[in-house]
């Protein structure tokens, strides 16, 4: 139950980069590394999206999207001692937005007795989910974050893309933001 829970809630996030309206992206660096010297990456053994004991479907599909991202950089990716770690998670917040406003004319008294409001006023409220995807580069030699790209963004959970196109789609947004390439040797 717990798995197909947060299976559902990860196909959900990810119609984020369906939207019509592109999510926030933002992205931060620890100034004084020297990406230069990075040219291997590999993943963290239990990334965020990982359950229980197990990879699920939606840590193969960020998998493929990053690795994708990376080797079109020019990174190598290696099972043992690479140069970056890479790790991803997605989350899921319920989100409530009110709003007030006038729905009627406002009356101004004519010997400055001041305004009134005539017609009341309407309230809206929405409900909305907001999706945050992250990637992490963690430097091994270090053992310390280096960088982080992130997507926020309100979810519309119909999209006509599958799940594998719509994890691709935010990873590649998200590393947009990335601006290194490995040096060749």
């Amino acid at each position: 139950m717990k798995i197909l829970k947060v299976t559902a809630l990860l196909m959900t996030l990810l119609g984020m980069a369906a939207c019509s309206s592109a999510p926030e992206l933002r992205s931060d660096l620890d100034p004084g590394t020297d990406f230069s010297k990075f040219k291997t990456y590999g993943f963290v053994r239990v990334t965020g999206t990982d359950q229980a004991q197990y990879q699920t479907l939606v840590t193969q599909h960020f998998k493929a999207a990053v690795r994708t991202q990376m080797d079109e950089r020019g990174y190598r990716f290696v099972d043992s001692n690479p140069d970056l770690l890479v790790n991803f998670n997605a989350v899921l917040s319920d989100k409530v937005r009110v709003t007030s406003q006038p729905s009627g004319g406002m009356y101004y008294g004519y010997r400055g007795y001041g305004a009134w409001g005539g017609y009341g006023s309407y309230t809206d409220v929405r409900h909305y989910t907001q999706g945050t995807v992250n990637i992490d580069l963690i430097d091994t030699s270090r053992q310390q974050l280096v960088w982080e790209g992130v997507a926020v963004g309100t979810v519309k959970e119909k999209s006509k893309l599958d799940i594998g196109e719509r994890i691709a789609n935010v990873v590649a947004l998200i590393m947009e933001q990335y601006p290194f390439r490995a040096q060749a040797d």
